[in-house]
This record gives structure tokens, C-alpha cells and sequence, in this order.
């Protein structure tokens, strides 16, 4: 729990009354590779802080899976539209390693955030740092080459390309397994 709080500290400082009452709603899971987190069409009722472990986000489209976002340590994974929304999504969360997080349930987190002023400060702050995340994602979609995108990714999550299998990498980055290939062959 205490790279939890590390990692909530980055958005706001917490009270320690605030820490008490957010570390009583929170329920730490050891759950196995390829666990479903979140089921398609379901109601994302959780927010989930990633101790150890990965997910990934993806949908289904055309009969094939395209990875939305990936999570590792110390970040968080949820599907924002629907935990925010309350209405059912089309993504899939799924744990790709033997994982260890903790997850908060959306009518938990509301309560205190109507409780507590700083922890409604850090979940503003976290829904804010996602758009921004989701708006670069999209921009380098848009605007950066493949070999740009997986340059990228090589530098702010290093380790993906030993723990996420290449067509799951492919994909987040918008490209075809055999592009990446090139890519990877180039480097």
C-alpha cells in the first residue's frame, strides 16, 4: 500500500484522516495472468492501482482484439468512461502477469470524495493526467511516425517489449505486427 500512497502523493498530498478512510476502502487482490478485470459491455465499478503486474485495456473490433492502453506498477487501470459515466463499455481489462493491486469501488471513492476535499483534488488530478495521456496517445496516432510511436514507447516504458507479446505492442501503437517487425530490425 505505501507505492500506492507514493503514487497518489504525485497528484496531491492527503491528510493523514484522508490516508486512514482511503486505505479502509481499499482491497488489495492477487489475482493470475489473463484474469478479466473488466468485462466487455459490464459497468466498470472499480479503479484499480497496479503494485505489481500488468493489464491491458482492448476491445474487440471486425473479430480482432485492438489494445487501447496498457498499465504497469504504480499506475492505475480502469475504464474511465464507464466508472465515470456509469453506463456499460465495450472494453476488456485484462492482467497479462500474475498481478497484486488494489482496487477502490466507485461508490466508495464518491463518498470520500465528498468527505474529504484532497481526495477529491487527487481523483480530479488523476482524471486530468489521463486525458492528457489519451490526447498525446491520440495525437502520436495522428502526427508521429511508426518508428516515432515505437521510439516513444521504448522510452517511457522500457520493459513492454520483453513482458507484452509483440502483436498486443503492435496494436497499441497502430501498426501491423509485421511494420513493428521492420521497426525492431532497423533498431
Amino acid at each position: 500500500m505505501d507505492k500506492f500512497f507514493l503514487t497518489v502523493s504525485q497528484f496531491t498530498d492527503l491528510s493523514a484522516d484522508s490516508k486512514q478512510e482511503l486505505s479502509s476502502c481499499l482491497e488489495e487482490l492477487t489475482l493470475p495472468k489473463g484474469h478479466i478485470l473488466v468485462k466487455q459491455d459490464a459497468v466498470c465499478n472499480f479503479l484499480y492501482f497496479i503494485d505489481r503486474g500488468l493489464t491491458r485495456t482492448y476491445y474487440l473490433k471486425d473479430g480482432k482484439d485492438v489494445t487501447d492502453w496498457i498499465s504497469d506498477e504504480n499506475s492505475f487501470a480502469c475504464s474511465i468512461i464507464s466508472f465515470i459515466t456509469r453506463k456499460p463499455d465495450r472494453r476488456i481489462i485484462e492482467l497479462l502477469e500474475p498481478s497484486v493491486l488494489f482496487s477502490v469501488h466507485y461508490n466508495d471513492l464518491e463518498s470520500l470524495c465528498s468527505k474529504h476535499h484532497d481526495i477529491e483534488n487527487f481523483f480530479r488530478n488523476l482524471v486530468s493526467f489521463g486525458l492528457v495521456q489519451l490526447q498525446q496517445k491520440f495525437d502520436d496516432l495522428h502526427f508521429a511516425s511508426a518508428l516515432q510511436r515505437y521510439q516513444t514507447l521504448m522510452t517511457t516504458h522500457p520493459t513492454f517489449i520483453q513482458r507484452v507479446p509483440l502483436g498486443m505492442i503492435a496494436s497499441y501503437l497502430g501498426i501491423t505486427q509485421e511494420t513493428l517487425s521492420r521497426i525492431r530490425s532497423q533498431i
